[in-house]
C-alpha cells in the first residue's frame, strides 16, 4: 500500500512539472533615443504566441512552456529584431530589446527578418553560437572551446584532453578572446604560455548569453588576431529576482548566483571547484590537474543614457604528476612533462554613454598570468644536479580602449584608439641539447608600450540588398625601431555582400592582419643578458574569402565559403627550423628560444555548412572543411605541411527535443590524419641528449614527411529537465567516444636506461633504445546535475 501511495505521489509530482508554464516579460526601447516604444509586436519564435508593448514599452507573454527561446520584435518604421536565446523557467529574466529605425525604404520593398542575418563588417566567416548549443552540445560538456569545434574550419585534438583552438590551418597562438568587450588572454585552465590551449575551459557556461565566433573578417576594433576572434556576451543579472544555481559537471562543481543590488545594479557571479584529479586518476592518466575559478559581472544603469559594467575572471591551477601508474606510455610522458602551477586573472570595466545616434565607450582592464614549471631528470628531486627546468614567468597587461560608434540612417562609423602597457618577467634555468648540452640561466624584465588606431565605415542599402564595410587599423610598440613605425602595420580590410535573389547572398572579404609575437619570444635572453630576438617583426597574414549562403526559410541556412591565407614574417626556430606557429598543442611554454622572422606560410580551402533550427524540436548542424596548411623557410624554399595540415574536418551534431522535457543529442566527428616527423635516432640515443630533455629528438630535416590515419568518434548526450513553480532540476548523461575509437599516434622512441657502450667517453655514450606503440581513445561517460532555485 505504501508503495502505491509513493508511486502515485511521484506520478503527480512529475505531471505537475510537465504541465508548468511561465511568463516572459520585458521592455522594448529605441536604440538611439533610449525611449520606450509602444505598439511593438513581440512574438515567441516558433510558438506563434506573443503580445504588444504598452505606453511604457512593457510587454508580457503568458502561458509559455519551459525551454530555450528567442523573441522577435517588429513595428512599422523599425527593423525587425531577433533577440539572443533565453531560458524560460521560474527565473526568466526581464528582457530588454533595442530596436533601430528603418532607413528610407524603397516603395514596394519588404525586408525579411531572419535569425541568420549578416553583419556588414563580417558578412562571411562569422557564426553566432546560442544558448541551446552551449547548454546541450553532445561531447562538449558545456565547454565553449569544444562547442566551437562543431563549426567549419575548426580542427579538434582527439588526444591529451586539450582544447587547442586550431582555425583554418592556423596555430593555437593566433586567437583572441573578449568578454563583453574586455580582452582576456586565454580561456582555458593550464594554458600553454604563448598559445591558448588547455584541458578545460575557464569560463562558466552558466554566465554566457552567446558567442560571436569570427574565423576571418575580424572587426577593426579587435586587433592582434590572425586566425580567430571569440567575442563572448555575458548574461545580465536579473533585476526582478535573485536566484542560485548549482551544477555538478564533468570535471567540476559550480555555484552560480544572479540577481540585483538595489534598483540600478545587477550582478552575476560564479565559483567552480574541480575534481579533475579524481577523473584523470581513474582514467590512468599521467597528469593530475586541479583548478579553482571565479567570475563576476556587475552592471549599473545610472540612467537611460549611462551604464557601467565591471567584470572579473580568475583561475588557480595546480598540475601534479601521477606516479602511481605504470607502463611504458606513462614512463614516456612522465619523463618530460613538468609540474605546472598557474594563477591568472582579468579585471575590467566598460563605461558606455548613449548620446542619440552616437555611443561612446571606455574600456579599462588589467590581466595577470603567473606561470611556473618545474622538472627534474627522472623526476628525482633529491639533488639539484637533476634539475632540467625551473621557470617562473609573469605576464601583465593594462589596456585602455576608447571608441565611438555613430549611426546615420544607412551609414555607421566606428573609430577609436587603444593604449597598452605590458610587463613581462621571466626567471629560467633550462638544460637544452643542440649539438651539446647547453644551460640557459637568465632573468628578464621587459616593459612594452603599445598603441593602436582603428576605424570602420559600414553602409547598408535601404532594402538591405547590398552592404559594404571599409576598415583600417594600425598598431605599434616600442620593442624595436621597426615596430614603432605605424605604417609598417597598416591593416586595411574590405567586406561586401549582395543579395542575388531572395534569401541567396554572395559575400566576400579581403584584409591584412598583424599580430605581435608572444612575450616569451620577445623577452628571451642569452646567458650574456642580451635579448636574442630583438629583430623580430610583427607576424602578418593576408586573408581573402568569398561565400554563398542560402536561406530556404527562416529556420535553415546552407553556406559554402572559400578562403586563402598567406603568412609573412613568421618566427622560425633557429634550433629546429620550424615556425613557432607549428607549436603550442602541448603543456608548458612556447616561444622561449632563438627565433628569426623569415618563414612564410599559406592555408587555403573550402568550408560547407548546413544548419537547421526548429524551436523546441531540433537543432542540427553539419560542416565539412577541405583544406591545406603549409609553410616554408624564406621565399625560395619548398612548402611543407604544417602541424595543422589535417586536410579535412567533418562534423554532424544535432539535438532533438522530445515531449516532457527530454532531449537526445548526437555528434559524429571525423578528422584527417596529422602529419608527423620521424625521430632522429642517432641524436636521441646519446646519453647527454636524452638526459637533457627526457624524450627523443625529431629529425627536422624530414619534418612532417609522414602522416597518420584519419580518426572519427561518436558522442551521445541525453538530457532530462524538471520545471516547477519555484525551482528547476536537470540531469544529463554525456558519453564521449561511445564507440571507444582508437587514434593511432606515432610510435614513441624511448630509452631503456641501459647504456650500450659504458666504457666510451661520456659525450659518446648511448642508451639502448626501444619503440612503444601509441594509441589513445577512451569511452568517457559523464553524469551532470543542475539545480536552480
Amino acid at each position: 500500500m505504501k508503495k502505491v501511495i509513493f508511486l502515485s505521489m511521484l506520478l503527480a509530482f512529475c505531471m505537475l512539472a510537465y504541465g508548468q508554464t511561465y511568463r516572459i516579460e520585458g521592455t522594448v526601447i529605441d536604440k538611439t533615443s533610449r525611449k520606450p516604444l509602444e505598439f511593438v509586436n513581440v512574438l515567441v519564435v516558433g510558438l506563434g504566441i506573443g503580445s504588444s508593448t504598452d505606453a511604457e514599452g512593457h510587454f508580457s507573454v503568458e502561458q509559455v512552456p519551459p525551454g530555450i527561446y528567442r523573441l522577435q520584435a517588429s513595428m512599422l518604421g523599425y527593423k525587425t529584431v531577433f533577440t539572443s536565446e533565453y531560458r524560460v523557467n521560474h527565473r526568466t529574466p526581464h528582457i530588454q530589446i533595442e530596436m533601430e529605425e528603418e532607413g528610407t525604404l524603397l516603395e514596394g520593398v519588404t525586408v525579411t527578418a531572419s535569425p541568420f542575418q549578416k553583419v556588414a563588417e563580417s558578412p562571411v566567416s562569422l557564426r553566432v553560437i546560442g544558448l541551446q548549443e552551449i547548454e546541450k552540445a553532445p561531447g562538449a560538456n558545456r565547454d565553449i572551446s569544444r562547442v566551437v569545434q562543431n563549426y567549419p574550419g575548426v580542427a579538434f585534438s582527439p588526444i591529451g584532453y586539450r582544447n587547442d583552438l586550431i582555425v583554418r590551418g592556423g596555430g593555437p597562438s593566433e586567437n583572441r578572446f573578449y568578454l563583453d568587450g574586455v580582452e582576456i588572454p586565454n580561456i582555458n585552465h593550464f594554458s600553454t604560455q604563448g598559445a591558448s590551449g588547455g584541458p578545460v575551459g575557464l569560463i562558466d557556461a552558466d554566465l554566457i548569453r552567446n558567442v560571436k565566433f569570427y574565423s576571418g573578417a575580424f572587426p577593426a576594433n579587435r586587433g592582434n588576431a590572425l586566425s580567430s576572434v571569440l567575442d563572448f556576451s555575458l548574461r545580465d543579472g536579473d533585476m526582478e529576482h535573485n536566484s542560485l544555481k548549482a551544477t555538478l559537471g564533468a570535471s567540476e562543481v559550480a555555484l552560480t548566483s544572479n540577481g540585483h543590488l538595489g534598483d540600478k545594479t545587477s550582478y552575476l557571479v560564479s565559483v567552480r571547484q574541480s575534481y579533475l584529479q579524481m577523473l584523470f586518476k581513474v582514467l590512468g592518466l599521467p597528469l593530475l590537474p586541479a583548478y579553482t575559478d571565479a567570475s563576476f559581472k556587475l552592471k549599473t544603469r545610472f540612467d537611460a543614457r549611462n551604464e557601467l559594467t565591471l567584470l572579473g575572471l580568475g583561475g588557480i591551477d595546480r598540475m601534479k604528476l601521477n606516479f602511481d601508474i605504470e607502463g611504458e606510455d606513462a614512463e614516456y610522458i612522465l619523463g618530460y612533462l613538468p609540474k605546472i602551477n598557474q594563477e591568472t586573472f582579468t579585471l575590467g570595466g566598460v563605461y558606455r554613454h548613449y548620446a542619440g545616434p552616437h555611443v561612446q565607450s571606455v574600456t579599462l582592464s588589467h590581466s595577470y598570468l603567473n606561470n611556473r614549471n618545474l622538472k627534474y631528470h627522472d623526476n628525482d628531486e633529491s639533488s639539484e644536479d637533476n634539475l632540467t627546468l625551473r621557470l617562473r614567468s609573469v605576464e601583465q597587461e593594462t589596456k585602455l580602449r576608447m571608441e565611438n560608434t555613430s549611426t546615420w540612417n544607412l551609414w555607421k562609423l566606428n573609430a577609436g584608439v587603444e593604449l597598452n602597457y605590458s610587463q613581462y618577467s621571466n626567471t629560467t634555468y633550462q638544460r637544452v641539447f643542440t649539438d651539446e648540452v647547453q644551460i640557459f640561466d637568465y632573468r628578464t624584465n621587459l616593459d612594452i608600450f603599445r598603441w593602436g588606431l582603428f576605424a570602420s565605415m559600414d553602409y547598408s542599402a535601404p532594402d538591405e540588398r547590398f552592404t559594404a564595410s571599409l576598415g583600417v587599423r594600425t598598431d605599434g610598440n616600442n620593442y624595436n625601431d621597426k615596430m614603432k613605425e605605424l605604417w609598417r602595420q597598416l591593416s586595411p580590410r574590405l567586406s561586401v555582400s549582395y543579395r542575388l535573389v531572395d534569401r541567396l547572398f554572395l559575400s566576400g572579404h579581403m584584409g591584412l592582419y598583424y599580430q605581435l609575437p608572444p612575450y616569451t619570444a620577445l623577452g628571451f635572453k642569452g646567458n650574456d643578458g642580451s635579448y636574442l630576438n630583438r629583430n623580430l617583426d610583427y607576424i602578418s597574414v593576408s586573408q581573402e574569402s568569398v561565400g554563398l549562403s542560402w536561406q530556404p526559410n527562416e529556420n535553415m541556412e546552407i553556406s559554402a565559403e572559400g578562403f586563402y591565407k598567406f603568412y609573412r614574417d613568421m618566427p622560425l626556430s633557429v634550433s629546429d627550423g620550424i615556425p613557432l606557429a607549428c607549436k603550442g598543442n602541448d603543456y608548458g611554454v612556447i616561444g622561449n628560444e632563438r627565433l628569426i622572422s623569415t618563414a612564410e606560410g599559406r592555408s587555403y580551402g573550402i568550408e560547407m555548412m548546413f544548419k537547421w533550427l526548429l524551436v523546441q524540436r531540433l537543432n542540427l548542424s553539419s560542416s565539412l572543411t577541405i583544406f591545406k596548411s603549409e609553410f616554408r623557410d624564406g621565399k625560395e624554399g619548398d612548402y611543407v605541411p604544417s602541424a595543422w595540415d589535417n586536410r579535412f574536418i567533418f562534423n554532424v551534431s544535432g539535438t532533438y527535443n522530445f515531449p516532457k522535457n527530454w532531449s537526445v543529442g548526437m555528434k559524429i566527428s571525423c578528422i584527417g590524419g596529422s602529419p608527423y616527423t620521424p625521430y632522429d635516432v642517432e641524436k636521441s640515443s646519446l646519453v647527454e641528449a636524452w638526459n637533457a630533455q627526457g624524450k627523443a629528438y625529431y629529425d627536422y630535416d624530414r619534418y612532417n614527411t609522414e602522416r597518420l590515419p584519419a580518426f572519427g568518434q561518436l558522442d551521445i548526450r541525453v538530457d532530462k529537465m524538471f520545471y516547477w513553480k519555484k525551482c528547476m532540476f536537470g540531469v544529463y548523461l554525456d558519453i564521449q567516444n561511445i564507440t571507444a575509437s582508437k587514434l593511432r599516434q606515432p610510435d614513441v622512441l624511448m630509452s631503456t636506461g641501459q647504456i650500450e657502450n659504458p666504457t666510451a667517453p661520456l659525450s659518446e655514450q648511448r642508451y639502448v633504445m626501444k619503440s612503444i606503440k601509441q594509441e589513445s581513445g577512451t569511452l568517457l561517460p559523464t553524469l551532470g546535475i543542475t539545480f536552480e532555485y
